[in-house]
């Protein structure tokens, strides 16, 4: 029996964020079919639509990019706060991931511990960069000492780069829509929120921060699949206090986020625990169909047993986040919804 799903990359919209973000970006997301109508929805269409994936639980966030400030981030988590406290449904259903304004690092965390607790957040998603700015600096330390003084994980999510550097590394001799899948989905993406990690490896942040808790989408955003390269190289960085192994197995979780095939889970599982791996969607810009299937397949592939199904279906998402699935209760090896 396929067990009920916690998913964490799930996004949403407030008008506070939407209204901040320029044409070209509004007009990017309506070429999404059928996604602006989801990602305004916090009510019965989209829980509608997690029944119909077996979705139980959804951590919603914003799907943040453009830099918002300060004020258009509280703004933005308030509208978010009220709309999963407006239904007892929503209540149970909903949990939340606070946007920050990641250009001003003291702003971030001070509305990361005004999310957390006055909102009662679980943690914070945002866009991997401040415009072409990766957060490896000293200034950004203020942020991951709350995010672990908080104890509550950082979602580190794609983001599109700057013009100049999209037009330095993805164009070339072919149409501008294989530019622009080139330099976002398909792989500039990925490639950028994993090399992050890296920069925050090489700069110390693991060292100075051994609690801080971060999640990857996309089955890890590359990285398990260089994993063995990198543990192998990193002798050449100088000695660190803790490893790329041990940060891989102490500090990094990662989702199967839109990324839906069995063979890359046969790797993932090799290198990387179990107990770090959680079932997520992207929604709304897959279905939660889409992602059922790929459990099944999943499921019937024999990589993984039953217990190892619950970890990765929802309970690692319960425990790193401390929420719990709705109106159920466990027996036989199973959990049977109630709700």
């Amino acid at each position: 029996m396929t067990p009920p799903f916690i998913t964490l990359e799930e996004h949403w919209y407030s008008r506070a964020v939407f209204d901040s973000y320029d044409n070209s970006l509004k007009e990017g997301i309506t070429k999404w079919p059928g996604a602006l109508e989801r990602l305004f929805d916090a009510g019965d269409l989209r829980l509608k639509e997690m029944d119909h994936g077996n979705v139980s639980l959804q951590v919603i966030s914003h799907c943040a990019a453009n830099n918002p400030s300060l004020g258009v981030c509280r703004a933005g988590n308030d509208q978010l706060a009220n709309e999963m406290r407006k239904t007892e449904e929503t209540r149970k259903r909903f949990a939340g991931f606070a946007v920050l304004p990641m250009a001003h690092p003291g702003a971030a965390a001070s509305e990361l511990e005004r999310a957390v607790k006055e909102l009662g957040f679980v943690g914070a998603l945002v866009d991997h960069k401040a415009g072409d700015k990766f957060c490896d600096g000293d200034e950004y330390d203020i942020l991951w000492q709350k995010l672990q003084d908080l104890d509550v994980p950082i979602y580190l999510h794609p983001a599109w780069p700057t013009l100049e550097f999209f037009q330095r590394s993805y164009t070339g001799n072919y149409p501008p829509r294989s530019e622009t899948v080139i330099g976002g989905a398909m792989w500039g993406w990925h490639s950028e929120v994993g090399l992050h990690v890296l920069r925050l490896h090489a700069a110390g942040v693991f060292d100075k921060f051994p609690k801080l808790k971060i999640i990857l989408g996309h089955f890890g955003e590359m990285i398990p699949f260089m994993l063995q390269r990198i543990i192998d190289q990193e002798s050449v960085m100088g000695k660190r206090n803790r490893p790329f192994e041990q940060v891989w197995n102490e500090n990094i979780w990662i989702t199967t986020s839109a990324a839906y095939s069995v063979d890359p889970m046969r790797c993932i599982l090799a290198n990387t625990k179990t107990e770090r791996i959680m079932y997520s969607v992207d929604y709304p810009f897959t279905t939660n169909e889409h992602g059922l299937k790929f459990f099944e397949e999943l499921e019937k592939s024999g990589l993984v047993n039953e217990e190892q199904l619950e970890l990765i279906a929802f309970k690692n998402a319960e425990n790193l986040l401390r929420v719990k699935i709705p109106g159920a209760e466990r027996a036989n090896g199973h959990l049977n919804n109630q709700a």
